[in-house]
């Protein structure tokens, strides 16, 4: 097996490509479900199937991206042509995704969410699938993966940090101008796709495909449906896949409810309140982030300690305790929701980086089973869930806030509230449920069954073969 180390120049410049997909990420997990009730006006329970329709499309085109890039030859590899080709439209379509239709009826307003939602993450697709498959093609050490994957969630927690703090301060200088809620997500969205297209187009230009073995570069094409049932097959994928859904689902749903329980909650409706000379919003995710990225090479060092399951257990263990104390803040406890914030960040850092770090290991496993490198199913799956994560916390969060009376503040107010039961809904979102999610994600963890020493067998395995194949065509 290639043994050559990436340098650092590498590690940052594909590294970068996360500051891509974590903007357009963040802006939509964190602030979309309250862009499409306060802005938008949707009801609640009509928004949510509006952005859930989006996943219908997603259940073909994730795994067929995948498929079509391990397909692809091409003298510039099977990845890095996609990023050429759909970095432009990626950007284009994510300011598109926040606009707001003119319309007043609430089944075309619904109607055309569905369409631009649709639309962006089909370029989303084109963009994350390549991306991220070109892990496992550009190193083939265990932990040179880690560090990889360490390094693009620098960049995913930098941009989540930069999104996350810019984006309500951006909103609400638009309206303590005089300005719209609208005018100022369009001016985020502006920026934000913008940014997003040089790291892109970067990655094309300067990363390099390692050269595939003649065995699996040349393989015969297999059926899809095949492929997909190989997948099921590989058990520590299975595994990989339902830690990464309940990972990402807690991630979402509480990130979600977040602007929810900050706004109508801690400042008990004043929609410009101050904290830190932010918004309140936006001094939270400084404090959640700026932590998340100060530690993130702790966790790194805690997985090449121990096994990568058994960080990750440690970490969303302390971050369940977290969201049980979130449940317990009073309106009006700034502070107290500072140091929380904190203190999450903590574990947020594993949640990011982990997960991801699995996914090359099982890559292998089916490799050694195959005979074929399917990188692009795989994380086509992988990226597939992860969208499903973020659609079903979108449409449970939102049946959740229709059913218990949730109300759509008039246009141009600053300060609103909301029904209690409405409340009560928000702190059960953001507190119990969350911490019950990671909980069970801490069980699939204990019996992930792929360690370090059970991947470094698999890869003598593999060199074995490989050595054995090139014996055989020496010979003739």
């Amino acid at each position: 097996m290639e043994t050559k180390r990436l340098t650092l120049w590498q590690k940052l410049v594909f590294g970068s490509g996360d500051w891509s997909i974590a903007t357009f990420g963040t802006l939509r997990q964190l602030f979309y479900a309250i862009f499409l009730t306060d802005v938008v006006g949707i009801e609640p329970r009509l928004a949510s199937v509006a952005a859930f329709l989006g996943i219908a499309w997603d259940a073909l085109n994730d795994p067929l991206v995948g498929t079509l890039s391990d397909r692809v030859r091409t003298r510039w590899g099977r990845r890095r042509p996609f990023l050429l080709l759909f970095a432009i439209p990626f950007g284009l379509a994510f300011v598109a995704l926040w606009w707001a239709p003119p319309f007043k009826s609430q089944i075309l307003l619904a109607a055309t969410v569905s369409l631009v939602y649709m639309l962006s993450d089909t370029f989303q697709t084109f963009i994350s699938v390549p991306l991220y498959a070109l892990t496992p093609e550009i190193s083939g050490d265990y932990d040179e993966r880690t560090s990889l994957t360490g390094y693009r969630m620098f960049f995913n927690l930098v941009a989540s940090l930069v999104a996350a703090v810019a984006a309500p301060s951006i909103v609400d200088a638009a309206l303590a101008s005089g300005a719209t809620q609208q005018q100022g997500y369009f001016v985020v969205s502006a920026i934000f796709g913008g940014l997003a297209i040089v790291p892109l187009l970067a990655i094309f230009f300067f990363i390099r495909e390692r050269p595939r073995p003649a065995e699996t570069e040349n393989a015969p094409h297999v059926p899809f449906i095949v492929i997909l049932k190989t997948a099921w097959k590989n058990i520590p994928f299975r595994f990989a896949s339902a830690l990464y859904m309940l990972n990402w689902i807690t991630f979402d749903l509480v990130g979600l409810v977040l602007p929810f329980f900050i706004t109508y909650w801690v400042a008990s409706g004043n929609l410009l309140q101050k904290a830190l000379g932010l918004s309140l919003e936006s001094a939270v995710f400084a404090c959640l982030l700026v932590t998340s990225v100060a530690v993130l090479p702790f966790w790194v060092w805690v997985a090449r300690k121990l096994n990568k399951n058994t960080a990750y257990m440690i970490g969303m263990g302390f971050w369940a305790v977290v969201q049980l104390l979130i449940f317990t803040i009073q309106p009006g406890q700034i502070t107290f929701i500072l140091i929380l914030s904190v203190l999450a960040g903590i574990s947020v850092s594993t949640a990011h980086v982990l997960p991801d770090a699995l996914f090359p290991d099982v890559i292998e496993w089916d490799e050694l089973r195959t005979g074929r490198r399917q990188e692009g199913i795989y994380y086509g799956v992988k990226n597939f869930i992860r969208k499903l994560t973020g659609a079903l916390a979108i449409f449970i969060a939102l049946q959740v806030l229709g059913w218990f009376g949730y109300q759509t503040p008039p246009e141009g107010v600053t300060f609103f509230t909301q029904p209690a039961q409405t409340l009560t809904a928000i702190r059960v979102l953001i507190g119990p449920l969350g911490a019950v999610l990671l909980l069970s994600a801490i069980v699939i963890a204990w019996f992930y069954p792929l360690t370090r020493e059970k991947h470094g067998r698999i890869q003598k395995l593999l060199a074995r073969k490989a050595a054995r194949k090139q014996a055989r065509e020496a010979k003739h």
